[in-house]
């Protein structure tokens, strides 16, 4: 059964700033450390990625993976979902939601639903979630923030 976490952070940016940061996936190696590769395979009409296979190695855990996005017209949210198992995960679902509030900032709710291929005690699981999250969200606005 998968597990899903939800976290927010609030970024000093605009929505559509921070979409764009999320809609760049060749660049997440540079801010997000166990992201060694990411390639966007298909994309759809108006040129945004459809298909991104995202290449992981942190350390004990490695793996390769194929997600596909789909888009709110707005890019108020931006949601993807396992297009196949890997070598780790069974599912994976998420999403960004981005809510403007309208003084500058932008709050980022991250959502992370997870089943892994291999048991793993729920401790570990939901310390690692966390640093999912954390490094996601965290990255994220550092990221955009320091890209003004």
């Amino acid at each position: 059964m998968a597990d899903s976490s939800m976290q927010s952070i609030v970024i000093d940016a605009t929505p559509a700033r921070i979409a764009e940061v999320i809609c760049d996936f060749p660049a997440y190696p540079e801010w997000i450390p166990a992201m060694k590769r990411v390639e966007v395979l298909t994309e759809y009409e108006d040129g945004y990625a459809a298909e991104v296979t995202f290449a992981l190695d942190a350390g004990v855990v490695s793996d390769e993976y194929t997600v596909l996005y789909e888009y709110a017209e707005d890019l108020s949210r931006i949601e993807w979902r396992l297009v196949h198992p890997s070598k780790m995960l069974k599912v994976q679902n998420g999403a960004y939601d981005l809510v403007d509030n309208e003084d500058g900032t932008t709050t980022v709710t991250y959502t992370l639903e997870v089943d892994l291929t291999m048991p793993v005690l729920g401790m570990f699981k939901r310390k690692a979630e966390k640093a999912i999250m954390d490094a996601a969200l965290g990255g994220l606005k550092k990221r955009v923030e320091s890209r003004g």
